[in-house]
């Protein structure tokens, strides 16, 4: 595919993932409102959020093991389907029970988006290719993910909150009509699907619960008591089953065995800390602007635009670096050193800190973010066999999604705790009833606006402070991200789409010579299959006069011109084949043509796989293989 045509198609996608990660960043910058006219507590506005992570999180891996089943397309479509209608349902909520319960869809269907957008780039698109086109989809979530709040934040101020749900119904319409029309994929190999339902079903309680008893203990039971015991000891039942289960059916949700790839491995430990950083700041930033700084959300989404910066420009720059010079490791470590320096630095912030201050410590996290979370699902998809490349790139998303959802629950109740305490110690320290806020509780959102001067500025006194303590308990985790990118095998990048590594692998299945494949194959691997492809026409005989004495079959070559034919040494079976019949067509072309021309083409074709890094002579003279070929073309040459 051109670069138009893979374009086109990726328009539908990324206007596909752009409302899935809106829906989870949109309403940050509003809540406070949004929970205060719904009568809301601290507690509702965490579960807003995390209501759609939780949903997102558990659905993820069941989307991408759906893909590797069956058709792709309409599942993507599906999803999209079931978003819109959440988010029009959701825009009409009367409280915030309501408003919980649909964001729960919305997140199912964001979960599809989120695993499957990834799946179909990685089947029309190479690893080599992928990274610019990855960097766009980076910048994509850049916007919807940091760019969501602001959007968020005019429509509120301008429309009402409530068209933060219904914004996104026009763009999910739009992406299902044009993936309908531009998005063409080849239809799977009918075969019996086998759906893992107990494994579903203990993946998605075990998780659900996990994130449920993390996201109330300390607030609606203490973690020592009979409910957080049986909460606790229930998820890791779950969980434990739910692995049970993985190791002995047919198609697994998680396939287990992907853990004994490292690349992958190391991948989802990354992304745990990935997410926490990614969805966690874009929550809690809009919390600090509003509560901390005492702006509207309007100006609370402007004051993070140095992130969505950061994010957009690094996701690009990177992607199409990586593209260009097929290195990527490099830019990831660069990437998890900035997220876990602007992590640190704004873990030091207070409610007065400059406001450029705080912008440089954004863009830090920008840049970082931008750097690591598309490429860690890039250098996955190049590691694994092409038939669970849905459940493999699924599982990292989940495991990032699990890592956010956990992380703003975690930080949401840290942040609840301590604000709590220090508006407490505060107004106690000067005398005052900490009633005074209104609503006869310190863990209610306060209106900023109708507090008195100095009651106002012990309210952002503790929203700064705490949102200093949300950030660094997030820190660390991003110094685990650091060392699992460096410990990452630095495998080279393949050059084959999703759909030729399926199409070869399936002609491997019907009984042809085993594909060379482009991300395990070595080049002295490759240079030999593809001499093994041509082997049939080796002959010990004699050379004759008309019939070429290279141990290569010259039929399959008409002359220098087929030196073009860069995919030779993984036909081996059907170019056998044509290889004979085109023999007797080739034997016109004059000898030394014929036997240099041969010579060239078992040089283009082995290295055929190596990613636009052509084997030279005196590599291929290292193999007994080809040194005599490699003397003839040298002959031939002084001729």
């Amino acid at each position: 595919m051109s670069h138009r045509e893979v374009l086109t198609a990726l328009s539908g996608l990324l206007m596909g993932m752009l409302v899935a990660i809106l829906s989870s960043t949109v309403v940050s910058t509003s809540l406070p409102r949004i929970v205060s006219d719904l009568n809301g507590s601290q507690t509702s506005y965490t579960w807003v959020i995390t209501a759609t992570l939780l949903a997102t999180t558990v659905s993820t891996p069941l989307w991408g093991k759906f893909s590797d089943l069956t058709n792709r397309k309409v599942l993507l479509q599906v999803a999209l389907v079931l978003f819109v209608l959440a988010s029009v349902a959701a825009g009409f909520s009367q409280n915030t029970a309501t408003l919980i319960t649909f964001r729960v869809f919305q997140g199912l269907g964001a979960g599809g988006l989120t695993a499957l957008v990834q799946v179909v780039m990685s089947d029309i698109i190479s690893p080599r290719e992928r990274g610019r086109y990855m960097g766009y989809l980076g910048a994509v979530m850049s916007v919807g993910t940091i760019g969501g709040p602001l959007l968020g934040g005019v429509l509120t101020d301008s429309i009402g909150w409530r068209w933060n749900f219904f914004v996104g119904v026009p763009v999910g319409i739009a992406a299902l009509i044009v993936i309908q029309k531009t998005l063409h994929l080849p239809a799977k190999p009918k075969k019996a699907v086998v759906v893992d339902y107990w494994g579903a079903g203990l993946i998605a309680g075990g998780v659900s619960l996990l994130l449920v008893w993390v996201s109330l203990g300390g607030k609606q039971f203490e973690w020592n008591s009979t409910a957080s015991w049986l909460m606790g000891v229930g998820a890791a039942v779950l969980l434990v089953l739910a692995v049970i289960v993985e190791f002995r059916t047919k198609e697994p949700i998680i396939p287990l065995t992907l853990f004994k790839n490292r690349t992958f491995t190391f991948a989802v430990i990354a992304s745990l800390s990935v997410g926490v950083a990614m969805f966690g700041t874009s929550v809690f930033l809009g919390q600090y602007m509003q509560l901390a700084r005492g702006q509207s959300p309007t100006m609370a989404g402007i004051l993070t635009l140095p992130m969505v910066l950061g994010l957009l420009i690094s996701s690009m720059v990177a992607g199409a670096l990586i593209s260009k010079y097929g290195k990527w490791k490099p830019y990831m470590i660069v990437g998890s050193v900035l997220l876990a320096a602007g992590l640190f630095l704004m873990s030091t912030i207070e409610y007065d800190t400059n406001f450029f201050v705080v912008s440089v410590f954004m863009a830090m996290m920008g840049l970082g973010i931008g750097m690591v979370m598309q490429n860690l699902v890039l250098v996955v998809q190049n590691s694994v066999d092409v038939s669970v490349v849905g459940a493999a790139s699924s599982s990292v998303a989940f495991f990032r999604s699990l890592g956010g959802t956990i992380g703003v629950s975690v930080m949401g109740a840290v942040l609840g705790t301590k604000v709590s305490g220090y508006i407490t110690d505060d107004l106690t320290s000067a005398g005052v009833d900490p009633s005074a806020l209104g609503g006869g509780s310190v863990s209610s959102i306060p209106d900023l606006s109708t507090l008195p001067g100095p009651i106002r500025t012990i309210v952002e006194s503790a929203y700064g402070q705490g949102v200093a303590d949300v950030f660094l308990i997030a820190a660390p985790l991003a110094i685990i991200t650091i060392v699992f990118v460096c410990l990452l095998p630095n495998v080279e990048l393949g050059t084959k789409s999703g759909i030729q590594r399926a199409a070869a692998a399936s002609s491997d299945d019907e009984g042809g010579a085993a594909p060379v494949d482009g991300n395990d194959a070595s080049p002295a691997v490759k240079g030999a299959a593809a001499t093994a492809g041509l082997a049939p026409a080796v002959s010990s005989g004699p050379a004759t006069a008309g019939a070429p004495t290279s141990p290569v079959d010259a039929g399959v070559m008409t002359g220098t011109g087929a030196t073009t034919d860069a995919g030779a040494g993984n036909r081996a079976g059907s170019d056998a084949v044509a290889g004979a019949e085109a023999e007797a067509a080739g034997r016109h072309h004059a000898h030394t043509t014929t036997r240099t021309g041969t010579i060239d083409t078992i040089i283009a074709t082995g290295a055929a796989e190596v990613a636009g890094h052509p084997v030279s002579d005196d590599e291929l003279a290292e193999s007994p293989v080809f040194s005599s070929l490699v003397e003839e073309k040298d002959v031939a040459a002084d001729r």
